[in-house]
């Protein structure tokens, strides 16, 4: 190798030249920015791995699983299994899916694999102080094994290689997303990436086809730990919840965030589990504030990002347009909704409904964060002022609304309000920070208080949808019972244990319903929906803006 190839620069994965030759966008979102999702394709490869796999033919000299560099490439890696054939030293990979097929059917590496096993037969080769002239891949699928000739032109293409993926990690950009739609499907971080999404957005909206890459259901749940006294610990790959009532096991791949209230305890190894399958934590008063969150390092290109465009002012306004604008309008859909079917009822709101029609019609002229803030005020005191007529005759009178009290509720039905908010403040806390934002710089909150204003801001899409809207339903269909479900004191309101088991089981039912979005008109559960929206937030700052905040309900 040349000179060329010596920089003073952190070392580069041979795994990374694999997802460089796949897609360079790929490349960036793993080596640069460090983002990393597995998906069942990553977790089946890895348990090839693990399974030590048996050689397929006669050699005898055989080194598994061990690791390689070159300070001169800057470059290290693990291979998988080396052998000795002929008094020549070869190198395998081992891949469980299908190969390429070339003319007649003929079994090829592909290009990201090819390039792979070149990487490690010349990473080998220094090591060693002899040629490797030869590289194979096993493709467990097919049951074949497809040689690669360590040659001239193989030797180029991974010194190509190299310096086109240090142009790349030197670039504040990333690169665009790829035009061979098929790598798409079969990447796992298609769920950050969002090349459907991205293309849509050059399309009219009548040509728009329905997308479908960005996952429709959540593949775990939220592990909610309200007992008290409660203890979460660590059995191998698995969380053990265990406080007096007895012990439960339940496998970490099950969970996406562990929310623990009041004085619930979690042990350093539960935690450094949960750090490493990037399982959110999150430690929660009784009354539904969130007061900590295990936050994962690095994320640091993609708040940079963050932080120059949110320092944009136009840029923060155009956002707040979409949020306030997309919460009113739910506000009023529902209103309406709700409405519909009782003329008295209908009779009953018109006049909040005619004013809330007025103020919206204002949101798009809006030039400040203060007017937007006034709009969003003047909507929601018309909407609470009907809030009522949304509920049947039979809901009792202690349940019904007596004018907003927040810090601290001080009846039954705030107190229901606010509780539910604060676990969509959860929510979108723990989903920012898994997307890799920092919720702490917004584009319309001020931070006058400990909430990160970013929070605020996402949360306005959802106070409607994920929690007014089911509360009202289970309001009317009297599950709430006005004694045992509340503790009343003087000047406050709080949900008793079994008021809190309610509601946490009432938002966890919303989340696993679906709705069609909008915009990619694929039909999502709503707790990837909140993905959806903060990943199109991202979007804003990343090549293909105008996605947020088009959520709205019928």
């Amino acid at each position: 190798m040349d000179d060329s190839t010596k920089v003073d620069e952190p070392p580069m994965r041979v795994m990374a030249l694999h997802a460089l030759a796949y897609c360079e966008r790929l490349f960036y979102l793993e080596e640069v920015e460090e983002i990393r999702e597995a998906d069942d394709r990553v977790y089946a490869g890895r348990r090839l791995h693990e399974e030590r796999v048996a050689p397929q033919d006669d050699d005898t000299r055989e080194f598994r699983s061990f690791e390689v560099s070159s300070d001169e490439l800057g470059l290290f890696g693990i291979i998988d299994a080396t052998r000795v054939r002929d008094g020549e030293w070869v190198v395998y990979e081992h891949k469980k899916g299908r190969c390429q097929r070339g003319k007649d059917k003929i079994a090829l590496a592909w290009p990201s694999d090819r390039l792979q096993v070149t990487a490690y037969a010349v990473l080998l080769e220094e090591q060693l102080g002899q040629p490797v002239q030869e590289g194979r891949v096993r493709y467990h699928q097919d049951n074949v094994t497809v040689k690669v000739a360590i040659d001239a032109t193989a030797r180029q293409e991974l010194v190509d290689s190299l310096a086109l993926a240090r142009r790349l990690r030197a670039s504040d950009d990333r690169p665009p997303v790829t035009a061979n739609e098929k790598l798409c499907r079969r990447c796992s971080l298609r769920v950050v990436c969002l090349p459907e999404e991205e293309r849509l957005a050059n399309l009219p909206a009548d040509e728009r086809p329905k997308a479908t890459l960005f996952p429709s259901h959540r593949d775990r749940r939220t592990l909610h730990v309200m007992t008290v006294p409660t203890t979460v610990g660590r059995d191998a790959r698995s969380l053990v919840i265990e406080n007096d009532i007895g012990k439960k096991k339940v496998p970490i791949e099950q969970i996406d965030s562990v929310l623990l209230y009041g004085s619930a305890q979690i042990s350093s190894q539960a935690l450094s589990m949960c750090h490493y399958e990037q399982v959110a934590v999150q430690w929660v008063t009784s009354g539904g504030r969130v007061v900590g969150t295990l936050e994962p390092a690095g994320r640091v290109r993609q708040r940079i990002r963050q932080y120059e465009a949110l320092t944009n002012q136009e840029a923060c306004i155009r956002l707040a347009k979409a949020t306030v604008l997309a919460k009113v309008q739910a506000q009023l859909q529902y209103l309406l909704r709700g409405s519909r079917a009782d003329e008295e009822v209908r009779k009953a709101c018109q006049k909040d409904l005619d004013a809330m029609r007025r103020v919206i019609g204002d949101c798009e002229a809006a030039e400040s964060l203060a007017t937007l803030r006034g709009i969003e005020g003047t909507v929601a005191r018309h909407y609470f002022n009907s809030f009522n007529h949304l509920m049947l005759p039979r809901v009792p009178e202690e349940l019904r609304m007596r004018g907003r009290t927040k810090h601290p509720p001080r009846d039954r039905l705030n107190c229901l309000l606010s509780f539910g908010y604060s676990l969509i403040y959860a929510l979108v806390h723990r989903t920012l920070i898994s997307v890799g934002l920092e919720p702490a710089f917004g584009f319309y909150h001020q931070p006058r208080t400990k909430a990160p204003p970013l929070v605020l801001d996402v949360m306005e899409l959802f106070r409607t949808v994920l929690w007014e809207i089911p509360l009202v339903g289970s309001l009317n269909r009297g599950q709430w019972d006005v004694g045992a479900d509340f503790e009343v004191c003087p000047g406050h309101v709080w949900l008793s244990d079994d008021g809190r088991k309610k509601a946490i089981s009432l938002f966890e039912k919303r989340l696993t319903e679906s709705y069609v979005h909008p915009y990619t008109g694929q039909s999502l559960e709503y707790g990837r929906m909140v993905e959806l929206e903060v990943r199109l937030l991202e979007k804003e700052w990343t090549g293909c803006p105008g996605l947020y905040g088009t959520l709205r309900i019928r």
